[in-house]
């Protein structure tokens, strides 16, 4: 019988560290050709509108469009979002990224848990941070990690993808186009 304990103990331990390690694995990757570096207070200055889309395993599918009005004060990149989902919600979101000595971003939203980080990755930009996900009665819910890539296309369209991960496992995409107005 200890045997067994054991080898339940152990096959336990394997798999939760390869859940742990599995949450590395799912950053998203560039999909569309390249254009420009992107820069994050550059590019993001100004009105933009997104079009985009959240897919996830169990089959939900949401579209939405942002609004985005974007304002760089030579530290700190304010983006004022405005979603309209497919199915009529609209809810304001803003972001604060503020630019670290080291050239990376810490960011603050106000459906964030701790703050994002933001940084180049040659001519794209990478952004991670963990969100909470509310429940159908407006209490806080899942905490969803996202792990984003954001670029600029030759065309001029800014291409931002995500992956959503949850317990180190990949459950949802989200691909937007960012254009500017």
């Amino acid at each position: 019988m200890d045997t067994i304990v054991k080898k339940h103990k152990l096959t336990t331990f394997a798999v939760s560290l390869l859940l742990l390690l599995s949450g590395c694995a799912f950053k998203p990757s560039v999909t569309d050709p390249v254009g420009e570096p992107f820069v994050l207070e550059r590019d993001l200055v100004g009105p933009t509108v997104a079009t985009g889309s959240f897919s996830a395993i169990d089959g939900t599918h949401r579209e939405f469009v942002v609004n985005i009005d974007g304002t760089w004060d030579g530290e700190a990149l304010t983006l004022v979002e405005d979603f309209e989902y497919s199915d009529g919600v609209k809810e304001r979101k803003t972001w604060v990224f503020t630019k670290l000595a080291n050239g990376e971003f810490s960011g603050i939203r106000e459906d964030l848990v701790g703050t994002a980080r933001g940084f180049q990755d040659g001519e794209v930009f990478r952004l991670e941070y963990t969100m909470a996900i509310p429940d159908d009665e407006g209490n806080p819910g899942r905490e969803l990690q996202f792990k984003d890539i954001l670029y600029n296309r030759p065309d001029g369209v800014i291409r931002n993808d995500a992956t959503v991960g949850l317990w180190g496992f990949k459950v949802a995409t989200v691909n937007i186009l960012i254009k500017p107005q």
